[in-house]
C-alpha cells in the first residue's frame, strides 16, 4: 500500500508564490505556521508538524501515526490557509514542472497532489480495514474507464471545493480555471466506459468494497480533429505531462504469457513454455466516495518487457530497432484502446490487450485472496470471497484463465475448478450487436493462447453433454439446432467422443432398412435417368447452335467453384454465459430480448442465470458538481441536499411544478448555462450561436444505429423548407435551434465518417447563410469526452436519443440529460423505455417503430414492398444537388437504398421513421413556445429522474448478483 506520509505547511496568510519560489522562501512561510493549525483531512488527523530533517535547510511534514491512536475520530475541516501551504508544498517539492513560475498548469499539478494526500489517507484506512475484516469484495474489469477530469470530482466529494476555491484565490487563481487545466484521462470512448466510472464512484459511496481493473491507455482512442475533410485522428496526449492522480506500483507486476506450446510435466500437469513473456505493472488512482471516509481503487495495467530482453548486443552492432523489439512489443499492447482489427496485426493485438486484463487481475485478486487466507487456503471459499465482474465481452478470458491458474498452478481438479469459476464470475451483456458479442478466429486464439484453447474446448465438451442431457438424441434435427446455435465453437466438428450422436438418430428416425435399401435403389435409378436426360438435352443444344461435341466435354470437365469453408470461430459470449453464474442486460426492454431473442436457448436452459440491471450515471457528477445552479435550486425547493443520495427526494419537486418562482429560477439557471456554452462553442468552432435559441443536442459516439443520420437528415428538410419561405413565414413556422453533435467516428469506421463528414458541411453551408441567421445553427463540437458533456448536459433543452428500436442495450446519457431538467426525443429503446414511463409520457416526444416491429420492417424492405415517404425523397435529392458543397455523398445517401445487399437497403431504418421524426419534431416546436409548458416539462424530467442513479444500480449489483454487503470505516473512538 502506499505510504501515509502527509506533505503541508500551514499559513495564516497564504499569497501568491513569487515569481521564481525558492526553497527558503517556501520555509519562511512554513516557519510562520501557528503549532495549533494542524491541517485534518477527512478520516484522520494528519497531525501536520514540521521537523528538521538531515538537510539543515529543508523541513519536512511527516505523519506520526502513533501520535494519532488517541485522537477523536472527528476532524476539522481544513481551512483555506492549510490548504494554501499545501499546495505551495507540491509546488516546491514534489514538482513536475521547473520552478522558475507558477502557472495554470503547475496549480493545478500541486492542487491534483495535495487533494490526493487526502485520499491517500482514506484510502489507506479503507483497504486496512477490508483486509483485516476479510470481506467479500467485487472485482470490475472492463476495457474502459472514461473517468473525465478528477479534481473538482475529488474535492466535491471531500466536501472540500470552498476551502479549495478560497485556498487558490488566495494564491492569485480561480478554481475553475485551475480545473480546466486538467486533460480529460483517455481511458474510455462511450457509454461503456462511462458507465464504469459511474459504479466505481457509486461503490465508493455506498461503502461496498470493490476494486476496478482496466488497461493505463498511453495514447487513448485518439484525439478528434474537425477539418475541412472530416473527421481527423490524432493520438491522445492526456499523459504526456503525467497523471498527478495515478501511484506507479513497481513492486506489484505479474507475468503474462503469449504464444508458446503446451506440455504436460511428470506431475500431471499441463505446463504453458516457451513464447513471448511480459511483465503488467500495476498503475492505482485512488476513487473517493462522497460525504464518506472509503476510498477505493482503479487499478491500470501498464505491459513492458523486463529489462534482460533488450539486447545489448545487437544494439552495439548497430541493429537497434532489433535490440528493442521485445521491449516494444510489450509496451504497444497498452499504447491504444481498440488497435484497428482490419489486419492480423490489429486482431492479434486486440487479442493481447484483453488477455492482458483478464492474466493481471486474476493473478492480482488470487494473490489478495490468499494473502488475506494466511497459511490455510480453502479455494472451496474463493467464491466466497471474490466477485468478478465482466463488462461486457472483453474481458471473457477471466474465464479459461481463472480455470488455468486453478488446474495448472494450484492443482486443482477439473470439477472444483469449473464450479470455483462459475460461481465467482458474472457477465454483463451491453449489447445486441453482432460486432460486439465477439467472435475470435480459433487458429487465431490457437497460436497465441494455446492452453486457453485447450480449457475451452473442454469447456465446449461440458456444453455438449450439458445440451444432449437436455433435450435427448430423439429428435435429431432439434439436437442438432441447439448445438449449433449455443456451442463455443463455431463451425467446429464435434469431439470425437460425440461425432456419431447425430448419424446414430438420424438412422434411428428415418424408415426401416429394408424400406431403406429399396428408396436407395429407387434415388440410383432416378439419379441415372436425369444424368442420361442432361446429356440428351446438351446434345440437343449443341446441335441447334453448332456447337462441336468436344467443346460440351470441356464445359463438363469445368466443375463449380469449391465452397470456401466457414472459419473456425470462439464465440466469447457463448463462453461468458455458460461459464459464469448470471447475466444480465442493462435496461428492462433490453434483458427481455437478450433473453427472447440474443440468448434465448441459454435462457430456457438456465432460467435463473438472467437479470435486468437498468443502468445509472451518478447524480454527484451529473448534477451536483457539473449544474451547481441547478442543484442549488433543487435544494432549496426540496428543502435539503440529500437527494445528492438519495436521489428519490428529486420526485418532491413534482410538488411545486407549477410555482411561477420556481419556474422562473429553473429557467434562468439553464440560460446561464447555456450563455456559457455559446462562448464555448464560439472557442472551439468558430460560430456564433444565440442562447435565446433551443439548444438542442445529440453527443454520443457515431454509429449508424444511433442515427446520427436521422438526425442531420431532419436538420437538412428543415433547412429546405426554410429556404422555400419568405422571412416572416420562417420565423412564424419555425423555432430558432442550434442543433449541436458530438462525438467520435471510429477510425476504420468509413460510413461514420461520412456522416461526421456531411454533418460539418451541412454545418458550414446553414451557418454561413444569411437568410437563415439564428433561426438555425448547426455546429459539431471536436473532441467530445466528459469534460465537455459536463457543460453540454446542463444546457440542453432538447436531446436526441433516436436509436433504431431493439438496438441500444440501454443508453446513459439520456439519464444525464433527463436529470438536468432536458426534454428526450426518442425511439421506444434501451433505457428511453423506463425513462418515458418514469417522467411521464406528455414529457417525452416518441416517434418511430417498435422493437418488436423491426425485424417484420426488415422482410418487408427485402421484398421490395417499402414506399419511402415522398418527403424522404425530397430530402435524399436535395442532398444529391450539391448545395453543402462538392462531396460526393453517393454512398451514404446510397445506404438508405435498394432492397437488400451490404451497405444498402437502409437496415436502421432512417427511411421507415423519417416521417415519424419530422413530424414528431413540430410537436417540439410548438411545445417549445410555451415556455411555461417547456418548463414544467423540464422539471418534471428531472423530478422522475431519481431512479436512474448507479447507486440504485450498485445496491442491485450488490445484492443479486456479487453477494457484497457495505463495510463503512468504524468511528475513531477518543
Amino acid at each position: 500500500m502506499p505510504s501515509t506520509m502527509r506533505f503541508s505547511a500551514t499559513s495564516t496568510a497564504a499569497g501568491p508564490l513569487p515569481r521564481r519560489s525558492s526553497v527558503a522562501g517556501f520555509i519562511a512561510v512554513a516557519s510562520r505556521s501557528s503549532a495549533k493549525s494542524r491541517l485534518r483531512f477527512i478520516g484522520r488527523n494528519a497531525n501536520l508538524s514540521l521537523r528538521r530533517s538531515s538537510f539543515a535547510a529543508v523541513k519536512c511534514v511527516l505523519q506520526d501515526p502513533l501520535a494519532q491512536q488517541q485522537e477523536p475520530t472527528t476532524s476539522l475541516t481544513p481551512d483555506a490557509s492549510s490548504i494554501a501551504s499545501s499546495i505551495k508544498y507540491h509546488a516546491e517539492f514534489t514538482p513536475l514542472f521547473s520552478p522558475e513560475n507558477f502557472n495554470l498548469p503547475q496549480a493545478f499539478f500541486a492542487t491534483a497532489q495535495s487533494v490526493r494526500d487526502a485520499l491517500i489517507i482514506n484510502w489507506n484506512a479503507t483497504y486496512d480495514y477490508y483486509e483485516k475484516l476479510n470481506v467479500k469484495q467485487a472485482y470490475y474489469l472492463s476495457m474502459e474507464f472514461l473517468q473525465g477530469r478528477a479534481l473538482l470530482n475529488a474535492i466535491g466529494n471531500l466536501e472540500l471545493t470552498g476551502p479549495y476555491a478560497e485556498a487558490l484565490s488566495k494564491l492569485g487563481y480561480k478554481l475553475e480555471n485551475v480545473a480546466c487545466q486538467e486533460p480529460d484521462a483517455a481511458l474510455g470512448n462511450g457509454g461503456l466506459g462511462r458507465l464504469a466510472s459511474c459504479f466505481l464512484d457509486s461503490l465508493a459511496t455506498l461503502n461496498y468494497p470493490a476494486w476496478g481493473y482496466g488497461l493505463r491507455y498511453k495514447y487513448g482512442l485518439f484525439k478528434q480533429r474537425i477539418t475541412k475533410d472530416g473527421q481527423e485522428e490524432v493520438a491522445e496526449d492526456w499523459l504526456e505531462m503525467g497523471s498527478p492522480w495515478e501511484i506507479v506500483r513497481n513492486d506489484v507486476s505479474y507475468p503474462v504469457k503469449f504464444y508458446g506450446k503446451v506440455v504436460s510435466g511428470s506431475d500431471g500437469k499441463k505446463h504453458w513454455i516457451g513464447g513471448e513473456d511480459i511483465k503488467a505493472v500495476a498503475h492505482d488512482v485512488p476513487i473517493p466516495g462522497y460525504k464518506t471516509k472509503t476510498t477505493i481503487n482503479l487499478r491500470l495495467w501498464s505491459t513492458k518487457a523486463a529489462s534482460e530482453e533488450f539486447d545489448l548486443y545487437a544494439f552495439n552492432a548497430g541493429r537497434h530497432t532489433e535490440a528493442s523489439e521485445a521491449l516494444a512489443n510489450a509496451e504497444k499492447i497498452c499504447y491504444i484502446l481498440y488497435p484497428g482489427d482490419e489486419s492480423i496485426e490489429g486482431k492479434i493485438l486486440r487479442l493481447k490487450q484483453q488477455y492482458t486484463l483478464c492474466s493481471a487481475s486474476l493473478q492480482d485478486i488470487i494473490a489478495r485472496f490468499e494473502r488475506r487466507s494466511g497459511a490455510n487456503v480453502n479455494w472451496e471459499e474463493f467464491p466466497e470471497k471474490v466477485a468478478v465482474q465482466m463488462n461486457d465481452t472483453h474481458p471473457t478470458l477471466c474465464i479459461p484463465e481463472l480455470m488455468r491458474i486453478l488446474l495448472d498452478v494450484k492443482g486443482l481438479s477439473w470439477k472444483d475448478a469449473w464450479n470455483i469459476t462459475q460461481r465467482s464470475v458474472a457477465y454483463t451483456n451491453h449489447t445486441v450487436l453482432p460486432e460486439a458479442l465477439e467472435k475470435w478466429s480459433l487458429d487465431l486464439m490457437q497460436k497465441l493462447l494455446p492452453r486457453h484453447i485447450e480449457i475451452i474446448e473442454m469447456i465446449d465438451e461440458e456444453l455438449i453433454r450439458t445440451i444432449i442431457a437436455e433435450y435427448g438424441t430423439a429428435d435429431s434435427d432439434l439436437l442438432e439446432n441447439k448445438l449449433k446455435e449455443m456451442r463455443i465453437l463455431e463451425n467446429v466438428e464435434l469431439p470425437a467422443e460425440f461425432a456419431d450422436i447425430l448419424v446414430k438418430s438420424k438412422v434411428d428416425t428415418d424408415i426401416p432398412s429394408e424400406e431403406l435399401q429399396n428408396s436407395e435403389q429407387v434415388e440410383e435409378q432416378e439419379q441415372e435417368q436425369e444424368e442420361k436426360d442432361d446429356d440428351e438435352l446438351e446434345e440437343a443444344i449443341a446441335k441447334k447452335n453448332g456447337t462441336d461435341e468436344s467443346s460440351i466435354e470441356d464445359k463438363k470437365e469445368k466443375l463449380p467453384e469449391p465452397v470456401p469453408e466457414p472459419p473456425k470461430l470462439v464465440r466469447m459470449a457463448n463462453l461468458c454465459v455458460v461459464g459464469g453464474h448470471a447475466v444480465n442486460g442493462v435496461a428492462e426492454i433490453h434483458s427481455e430480448i437478450v433473453k427472447d431473442e440474443v440468448f434465448n436457448a441459454f435462457y430456457k436452459l438456465w432460467p435463473e442465470k438472467f437479470q435486468n440491471k437498468t443502468n445509472g450515471v451518478t447524480p454527484r457528477r451529473w448534477i451536483s458538481f457539473c449544474n451547481p445552479d441547478l442543484s442549488k435550486i433543487i435544494t432549496e425547493w426540496v428543502g435539503t441536499d440529500d437527494w445528492v443520495l438519495n436521489t428519490e427526494k428529486l420526485a418532491e419537486l413534482r410538488k411545486f411544478v407549477d410555482n411561477e418562482d420556481l419556474q422562473v429560477q429553473w429557467r434562468e439557471a439553464k440560460r446561464r448555462n447555456k450563455v456559457r456554452v455559446a462562448a464555448f462553442i464560439k472557442e472551439k468552432t468558430g460560430y456564433s450561436v444565440s442562447p435565446d435559441s433551443m439548444f438542442d443536442i445529440q453527443v454520443k459516439r457515431i454509429h449508424e444505429y444511433k442515427r446520427q443520420l436521422l438526425n442531420i437528415l431532419g436538420i437538412v428538410y428543415r433547412y429546405k423548407k426554410m429556404k422555400e419561405m419568405s422571412a416572416a413565414e420562417r420565423k412564424a413556422n419555425f423555432v430558432p435551434r442550434v442543433c449541436i453533435f458530438g462525438g467520435k467516428a471510429f477510425a476504420t469506421y468509413v460510413q461514420a465518417k461520412r456522416i461526421v463528414k456531411f454533418i460539418t458541411d451541412v454545418g458550414a453551408t446553414v451557418n454561413h447563410d444569411p437568410e437563415i441567421g439564428d433561426l438555425l445553427k448547426v455546429v459539431f463540437v471536436p473532441d467530445y469526452n466528459v469534460s465537455v458533456a459536463e457543460m453540454l448536459i446542463p444546457a440542453s433543452e432538447l436531446s436526441q436519443h433516436i436509436s433504431t428500436a431493439g438496438m441500444e442495450a440501454s443508453g446513459t446519457s439520456n439519464m444525464k440529460f433527463a436529470m438536468n431538467g432536458c426534454i428526450l426525443i426518442g425511439t421506444l429503446d434501451g433505457a428511453n423505455v423506463e425513462i418515458r414511463e418514469e417522467v411521464g409520457a406528455d414529457n417525452f416526444f416518441l416517434f418511430g417503430a417498435k422493437a418488436h416491429e423491426i425485424a417484420g420492417l426488415r422482410k418487408e424492405r427485402a421484398e421490395g414492398k417499402f414506399v419511402p415517404d415522398p418527403r424522404f425523397e425530397e430530402v435524399k435529392e436535395f442532398v444529391r444537388s450539391g448545395v453543402f458543397g462538392s462531396y460526393n455523398y453517393d454512398e451514404l445517401i446510397g445506404s438508405l437504398e435498394g432492397n437488400e445487399g451490404f451497405g444498402r437497403a437502409d437496415y436502421f431504418l432512417v427511411g421507415k421513421d423519417f416521417p415519424s421524426y419530422i413530424e414528431c419534431q413540430e410537436k417540439v416546436d410548438e411545445a417549445y413556445r410555451d415556455q411555461k409548458k417547456w418548463t414544467r416539462m423540464s422539471i418534471l424530467n428531472t423530478a422522475g429522474s431519481y431512479k436512474f442513479s448507479s447507486d440504485r444500480t450498485i445496491h442491485e449489483y450488490a445484492g443479486e448478483i456479487w453477494n457484497i454487503e457495505p463495510v463503512k470505516l468504524p468511528e475513531r473512538s477518543t
